[in-house]
């Protein structure tokens, strides 16, 4: 693979017009290297067309790992499947170098998928916090006893001719047939060349998934490409007994294309191994989350929040993405406003900061049975204010999503 970015096909790039950049210069010139960026509202030609809310849904893009993962017997062979789960969320991006929408308080978006064999798993987001910015996520398949919860805390900062975001928060995968928790954290998220160059995004730091029950950890490295020397998109990561610190597994590639990985005991009893393929991007099925039409959704709900921004976007009608933005951006504040005056305070719907510092889903002790935990989680998700189930069959009518060509898909493209 050449180290330059125009002969890799994985590098997601982008390059902006002489307009796009003075615009990004003329916001930069009054920032500081270092400053935190959440209070600073960014031009719309550097959005996607999906709320942050809806973006934390490709961490679910290949279910189908983890639920051939929760059925292996062996302790090891599950670690390996949920890293692979965890290693398979990166590749799915906007095109180009993009920011999600921030989500106003309250926002929240919720979908459902259907498997090949007829089961399903539902999803719920909330942005619990606008300062700082906190987005919970709860996601359960009752059939196949998956969980997986978490709060995501992205901090932004500039650091000169490149733009961080800071993953922080937890998230955690439960599987219930083995009672195992796998504790998860994230890489950073970087926009390099956004003074000179082209824009490039990359993904850097150590991340980790624990599982103490089983004994096993994963340490990854997202490596970042020097200025000179290296390659984008690579990582270099082991899986490793906790107790021992012995490597099991090597894992080794491309986070955008593929990954591999080495079995190291096995290495050494025959002298010489090649690693095998664990993920590949352009074989994989992306498994598309289920979103009623914009009439059976709420107000607060994203892609109806923010349909008018997602289809002057789509139109590249940047004014009047704009101006749709500064609105609903306006009615936050006006808001917050009214919040403050009558000395309310902001309640999440779906769930709540508990004694741990996390936020965690107001549905709790969800039973061991599929048939009442699917039920339950479903009502729980997806009952509107007048007290009936959204509809998922009713076609969508919504004149601004009709125009804008968005009715085709249930999942907007990502890349």
């Amino acid at each position: 693979m050449s180290a330059n970015a125009k002969n890799d096909c994985s590098v997601v790039e982008e390059e902006l017009d002489e307009e796009p950049r003075s615009i990004i210069l003329s916001m930069i010139s009054q920032l500081r290297k270092d400053m935190d960026l959440s209070r600073i509202t960014f031009p719309t030609f550097v959005l996607e067309p999906r709320s942050f809310t809806e973006r934390v849904t490709d961490f679910m893009s290949h279910p189908d790992f983890l639920i051939q993962a929760s059925v292996c017997e062996d302790p090891v062979q599950r670690f390996i499947g949920v890293v692979k789960y965890y290693m398979s969320g990166w590749h799915i991006h906007p095109k180009g170098v993009k920011k999600p929408y921030n989500p106003v308080l309250g926002e929240f978006f919720r979908s459902r998928c259907v498997f090949d064999d007829g089961t399903s798993a539902f999803f719920v987001s909330e942005q619990v916090s606008h300062h700082p910015p906190i987005t919970a996520m709860f996601y359960h398949s009752p059939e196949h006893h998956i969980a997986i919860e978490g709060d995501l805390r992205p901090k932004s900062r500039f650091f000169g001719n490149s733009v961080g975001m800071l993953l922080e928060g937890y998230a955690k995968v439960h599987f219930g047939r083995w009672n195992e928790n796998y504790q998860v954290t994230y890489p950073n998220m970087y926009a390099r060349g956004i003074l000179f160059g082209k824009m490039v995004l990359e993904l850097g730091e150590t991340s980790t998934v624990t599982c103490v029950e089983s004994d096993l950890a994963f340490d990854v490295e997202f490596k970042t490409k020097g200025l000179i020397w290296g390659t984008y998109n690579q990582i270099a990561g082991k899986i490793r007994r906790i107790s021992t610190r012995e490597v099991l597994y090597e894992i080794s590639g491309n986070w955008q294309t593929q990954i591999f990985i080495l079995d190291v005991r096995e290495k050494k009893r025959v002298g010489s191994l090649e690693p095998t393929v664990l993920f590949d991007s352009a074989r994989e099925r992306v498994v598309p989350q289920l979103v009623a039409c914009a009439g059976e959704q709420e107000a607060n709900e994203s892609r109806n929040l923010w349909k008018y921004v997602t289809k002057a976007i789509v139109e590249n009608n940047l004014d009047n993405a704009t101006t749709y933005k500064s609105a609903i951006e306006e009615e936050q504040r006006e808001d917050a406003k009214r919040r403050d005056a009558a000395k309310d305070r902001f309640v999440p719907r779906f769930f709540q900061l508990e004694t741990d510092g996390n936020y965690h889903p107001k549905l709790q002790d969800i039973a061991e049975d599929p048939v009442k935990a699917k039920e339950d989680i479903v009502n729980w998700i997806f009952t509107r204010p007048d007290g009936r189930l959204q509809d998922f069959d009713r076609a969508e009518d919504d004149p601004v999503v009709l125009a804008a060509g968005l009715a085709a898909t249930k999942s907007l493209p990502r890349h």
